[in-house]
Parts: structure tokens; sequence; C-alpha cells
């Protein structure tokens, strides 16, 4: 388990890798009640709003970048913070990673501060994020 005594400024976390397909999509649209189209019509996408393809929403970067946070802490800790924002569009087919550094920590308050980004396979940071995690008195 991991304990806030083991963790040091820079540490890197597991780097996740997500490739999204058309009915991931589909899906994490229809419970969002997300109707746009350029998630789910390949026309529209490329030949209205010029995508080159099904574009990956937002908030499903932003939920990999959660994922992310709350997986690396586990059970010794809880996500109190959590702020990310869209840059750049991906869409389906593209082979996404997450890659995150711990950036600050404090062993009084038992938190740490990690910077974590979805990036492009051209190292383009998609959706950058920063989160805090409160550790577990154990």
């Amino acid at each position: 388990m991991l304990k806030i005594d083991m963790i040091q400024i820079g540490d890197q976390l597991p780097v996740r890798e997500f490739t999204p397909d058309n009915i991931q999509l589909f899906l994490y649209d229809a419970a969002l009640w997300n109707a746009h189209r350029i998630h789910y019509d390949y026309q529209y996408a490329t030949e209205i709003e010029g995508y080159p393809g099904l574009v990956v929403p937002g908030p499903l970067m932003g939920d990999w970048l959660t994922q992310c946070a709350i997986e690396w802490a586990g059970d010794a800790g809880e996500l109190v913070h959590a702020n990310y924002s869209n840059r750049q569009y991906a869409c389906v087919g593209e082979v996404l990673r997450s890659q995150g550094t711990v950036m600050s920590l404090s062993r009084e308050k038992r938190e740490v501060t990690l910077d974590i980004n979805i990036v492009n396979a051209a190292d383009d940071i998609l959706a950058p994020g920063q989160f805090v995690i409160r550790f577990n008195k154990i």
C-alpha cells in the first residue's frame, strides 16, 4: 500500500494508455446525455465541422485524468481537489496516454499535489490537470 512517507517530489505516476473507439464514445455520451454530433456522426464531424474524425469528449479525458489520480492513491488516500482543462482535441483511434508527476507534498497535511496530463503520440498535451490527494492516517 502506498504511504505518504514513500513519496518524493518528482516521482512519476504509472503511464496509462487509452485508444478510444466509436462504442466507447457512444456509451459515454449517452450516459452524459451529450448529443453533440461530433462525437457520433462521422460525416457531420468531418464534412461540416472539419475534424479528421469523431472527437473524443473533453469530459472523458477529464475522467481518465481523475482515474489516474485515484488509482495511484489506491485505498491509502482520497481525492480532495481536481482541476483540468481541455486544450486540444483527440479523435477516435488515436493512442493517448496519461503521464503524471508528484509536484509537491505536505507531510504535515498528508497531501500530495499531482500534475497529470493526457498526451497524444506526438507528446502534445491535450488535457493538463492538477489533483490533490490526502492520505489516510495509518
